[in-house]
């Protein structure tokens, strides 16, 4: 706050910050804060303050709050200090609110006056003022009471509240997107206003509506493309560098929207090519923005149509990053990598030593990203080896949501890239045990329709070995502490299944194990449940086979307790296990038969052997059965009826109130009527849907009389189910249009320059010996050519070993993996990228591309007034080198876009557009007024360019800033 008394503030607000400042601990803090607060209680509701003393007060209740102490008491008073004429203790007051309030608070009704009358004054710091308020306090109740003076305040003579009011209107489009759809225009005509901020700040309301429905915006590639380069070609003022980079982060937000235009879109993509290359060519790597224009770049690069020059390009830049010491560099340089790779695996295999050292790097965020890395490069041929580094990591790390989501990959790539079935049951194996409950229970599943299908093939003696191994497996893991439920769901399930069919393993020794499970997991009811199926397996398969079955007492006393429990489901299993064993071996191997958990069950869904007893039911009276959807109100069940039976007597009568007549839809319409009269309407129905507008009809109910409704055709309900609106929007096709954009593929370059080649990590490291153990990681996870191909999906007994994948891509309903993975074309891309000698960017430029902008001029706007000059004669533009002043306004880049007679019309037109009083905004040159003073335009290029020539810059602004925009 500066000295003593300094900003005009009371010694005693000083030394409160100072004492706080001071403070030990937190409950002395708190004990000064306490103070204060009452201190301001009895002070601020004082008669006749004075209003620097108010404003005071006010900013020791944001100071407060600050410190996470309520200061509710004073929230009024600031909001009566919005109401004060006097403009610092407005935009204090405006500024309190903005901290205290959210946009659900009470009190902003209060203030909505205030906002719609300051954003009416004269005076623009009030308006900017009130602009920033409606930004943060306006929600979507409230936006229709300022959403007419917003829009007005677009064509303000100050830029400051231009900018402003494209932010509050992109606040709006945020919060309620439907009150401002017919305003998207506005932003299109933004984007071709004089100030570059202005336009600056049009571009973030535009990146969100690119993102919604990118075809609609495709024409406006041409546009930002020439905005981009003219930003790279330093055409703004000074004022917007940073760090010596011209409007960097106007630069990353532009590259943001070419990259979601040029995805998959080749004739989109071919017009950016040029640009990129340029800002990748001229960008310092020795700062951190330059760093971040270039990350963009290469984020631009892999996703627009690929072209060769330019992966060229990105390859160089992710060589820069990954050579750096700086982590931060590193971890970009590691996920553009991943980018990358899904147009061209090539490119990783160029830093094979830089990702292993980011792998071993002590940087644990460094390392997850590398392992993200890994997982998009996996294919057969490294799978055992990312896969056992994946398994290793989990293993040393203690966060369980990264540890599933490292478990459910392995799984992942196990499914997809398994070389065979053995190595995936020791993975899965490894992952259960270090997992633990983590791992999602589809994994479990899958793991057992494995085992039961085998190999795929008719080779039953492979199908037994691999059973034999996992029965081994599963006896020698077993004895480990704390396995997890599911695991041990498996274990039992298998040794249920497969313990004795080799006959290694005696039934006694089997049931003795899953005795001993079920035992040291006795509060598991899942565990004990397949523990009792598994000994029923075993039991059954001993009597089928003829043989005497000796329950051990410990399986014994296991059984009578379930007997006895207090789970319905394992008390069932216990007494079907008991009847088992009972029965002969014909019965026994008839109900449980011997390998047959691959057998399809067919299940009849309809219920067909009930129905004769269901025939006979309703042949004794029984009422029929009501589908579900028939029995709510508000579906159709005109054509069900109830045979009323009136009861003799007087006794209580418990049949259904009568049920609504149907409508009759064969009825003529009858002539239109006023609205204010009472017509006969059917009973509304909300079963059927209704896609287009239908008149009015007279209802008659079945038995001819008529009930007197209210017309209610067309009209939206607020509460309660959804009805057909007349005005409702119809469905565009923004969607279909997304999917076609999202589903179309790239061309992969055939290979890459060896100039990427040579530039390498290892090219630092040319004088030093590499490990041979990391010579050897990278070979095992970068060697072979082979592309990232996946196995097949497997059927039922016929290509095994990935039927568990195929369940799993069923369940999921997911689509392939890797998108990466396409045939390359037979010719590379022609070579569109010149990064010699610059050329034109199309030769469609030579439209004017503004003129295509929807809604850009309205009808009355397309036609000239009569007496203007402009539509016969472009203006001197080298005049608005002198500051003179047209009309008596400042011109200053009033006409900055304007190169031709055309373009001079349409920025005319826009500019004298009539405001909401009917007149001009007031900042547009008034072109008829012939321009008389600076020099012509020949002699002024060749001053401009002998200047530039000698190394000099011109001080002012330039006039022919964005004078490429249209054409």
């Amino acid at each position: 706050m500066g000295s003593q008394g300094g900003f005009g503030q009371s010694k005693e607000f000083l030394d409160l910050i100072k004492s706080i400042g001071e403070a030990r601990s937190k409950a002395e803090e708190d004990r000064i804060v306490i103070n204060e607060i009452e201190i301001l209680k009895k002070r601020i509701i004082e008669p006749d303050i004075p209003k620097r003393k108010m404003k005071e007060y006010i900013m020791r209740l944001v100071y407060v709050e600050m410190l996470g102490h309520d200061a509710s008491f004073g929230y009024i008073h600031a909001v009566k200090m919005t109401h004060d004429d006097n403009l610092h203790s407005k935009r204090t007051g405006y500024l309190a609110v903005t901290l205290f309030l959210n946009e659900d608070h009470d009190l902003i009704i209060l203030i909505v006056n205030t906002i719609q009358k300051d954003l009416k004054s004269d005076n623009y710091l009030v308006v900017c003022a009130a602009l920033n308020a409606v930004c943060k306090l306006i929600n979507e109740e409230t936006i229709p009471a300022v959403l007419p003076q917003v829009v007005d305040l677009l064509g303000h003579s100050k830029e400051a509240v231009r900018k402003k009011a494209v932010m509050a209107l992109h606040r709006f489009h945020q919060k309620s997107p439907s009150s401002v759809n017919h305003l998207v225009t506005n932003f299109r005509k933004r984007l071709c206003d004089n100030d570059p901020g202005v336009m600056g700040s049009t571009l973030c309301p535009l990146y969100d509506l690119i993102s919604e429905d990118v075809n609609s915006y495709k024409d406006l590639v041409v546009s930002f493309v020439s905005i981009l380069k003219q930003v790279a070609e330093r055409r703004l003022p000074k004022s917007y560098d940073y760090h010596q980079m011209p409007a960097p982060f106007i630069q990353i937000k532009l590259l943001k929207i070419l990259a979601l235009l040029g995805s998959g879109d080749k004739k989109a993509s071919e017009q950016m090519y040029t640009i990129v290359g340029d800002i990748m060519r001229k960008s310092d790597s020795s700062s951190n923005i330059g760093n971040a224009i270039l990350y963009e770049c290469i984020c631009c690069v892999s996703s627009i149509h690929p072209n060769p020059k330019l992966l060229e390009s990105a390859a160089e830049a992710v060589a820069k990053f990954l050579k750096n010491d700086s982590h931060n560099l590193k971890y970009l340089g590691i996920d553009a990598l991943g980018r990358l790779i899904k147009i061209s695996a090539e490119i990783a295999e160029q830093h094979q030593l830089a990702v292993i050292d980011c792998l071993e790097d002590p940087d644990d965020t460094l390392k997850r990203k590398t392992f993200e890395l890994l997982y998009k490069m996996t294919k057969p041929s490294n799978v055992e080896v990312i896969v056992d580094r994946m398994i290793d990591y989990m293993m040393s790390i203690n966060d369980n949501h990264y540890k599933t989501e490292i478990a459910s990959r392995c799984v992942e790539l196990a499914e997809q890239f398994a070389p065979s079935n053995q190595w995936f049951i020791q993975t899965m194996n490894k992952v259960f045990e270090h997992a633990g409950d983590l791992v999602n229970l589809k994994v479990a599943h899958n793991l057992m329709r494995l085992i039961a299908e085998g190999f795929g093939e008719e080779d039953e003696t492979a199908d037994s070995q691999l059973r034999s191994s996992a029965v081994e497996s599963y006896l020698r893991i077993m004895g480990e502490p704390k396995l997890p439920s599911a695991f041990l769901q498996v274990i039992c399930w298998v040794l249920g299944e497969y313990g004795t069919a080799d006959g290694k393993y005696s039934a006694s020794y089997i049931t003795g194990k899953i005795s001993d499970i079920a035992e040291a997991h006795s509060t598991d009811d899942m565990v004990k449940g397949y523990a009792v199926s598994a000994l029923m397996k075993v039991y059954s398969f001993e009597i089928a086979a003829g043989r005497k079955v000796d329950m051990l007492p410990e399986c014994q006393s296991f059984i009578e307790e379930l007997l006895a429990s207090n789970s319905t489901d394992l008390q069932q299993r216990a007494y079907e296990l008991q009847s088992v064993v009972g029965l002969d071996a014909r019965a026994v191997e008839s109900i449980i038969p011997m390998d047959a958990s691959c057998e399809d069950i067919e299940v009849d869904r309809e219920l067909s052997f009930l129905n004769g007893y269901v025939q006979e039911s309703l042949n004794k009276g029984a009422q029929p059965y009501i589908p579900e959807n028939e029995r709510s109100g508000a579906s159709s069940i005109s054509n069900f009826r109830i045979e009323h039976h009136v009861p003799s007597g007087h006794s209580l009568r418990f049949e259904a109130y009568e049920l609504p007549k149907a409508s009759v839809p064969s009825r003529p319409p009858v002539p239109p009527v006023s609205a204010t009269e009472l017509v006969p309407v059917p009973e509304p129905t909300y079963h059927t849907e209704f896609h287009e507008a239908v008149a009015p009809k007279l209802s008659v109910s079945g038995t001819g009389s008529s009930e007197i409704k209210l017309r209610l055709d067309g009209v939206q309900k607020k509460w309660g189910k959804q009805t057909y609106s007349s005005s409702s929007p119809s469905t565009s096709d923004s969607d279909i249009h997304k999917t076609q954009n999202g589903a179309t593929k790239r061309d992969v370059p055939s290979s890459l320059s060896s100039k990427a080649r040579d530039v390498s990590y290892d090219s630092r490291k040319q004088q030093e010996d590499v490990d041979p153990e990391k010579q050897k990681l990278a070979a095992s996870l970068f060697g072979g050519a082979s592309k990232p191909e996946k196995r097949p999906p497997a059927s039922h007994k016929a290509s095994r070993p990935n039927s568990h994948a195929a369940d799993k891509s069923n369940a999921e309903k997911s689509g392939p993996s890797d998108g990466g993975a396409v045939k390359a074309s037979p010719q590379p891309p022609p070579d569109l990228l010149d990064l010699g000698e610059p050329t034109s960017i199309s030769n469609a430029t030579s439209v004017d591309p503004f003129k295509q902008l929807e809604g850009l001029l309205d009808s009355n706007e397309g036609t000239t007034a009569p007496g203007s000059s402009s539509s016969t004669k472009a203006p001197d533009l080298m005049s608005l080198y002198g500051d003179t002043s047209l009309s008596g306004q400042n011109i200053g880049t009033a006409n900055l876009l304007s190169t031709s007679s055309s373009d001079a019309n349409l920025i005319s037109d826009v500019s004298h557009a009539p405001d909401r009083n009917g007149h001009g905004t007031g900042s547009a040159v008034t072109l008829s007024t012939p321009l008389s003073k600076g020099p012509n335009t020949k002699d002024a290029l060749e001053k401009d360019a002998l200047v530039r020539q000698m190394g000099v810059n011109p001080t002012s602004q330039n006039p022919n800033l964005f004078k490429d925009l249209l054409g």
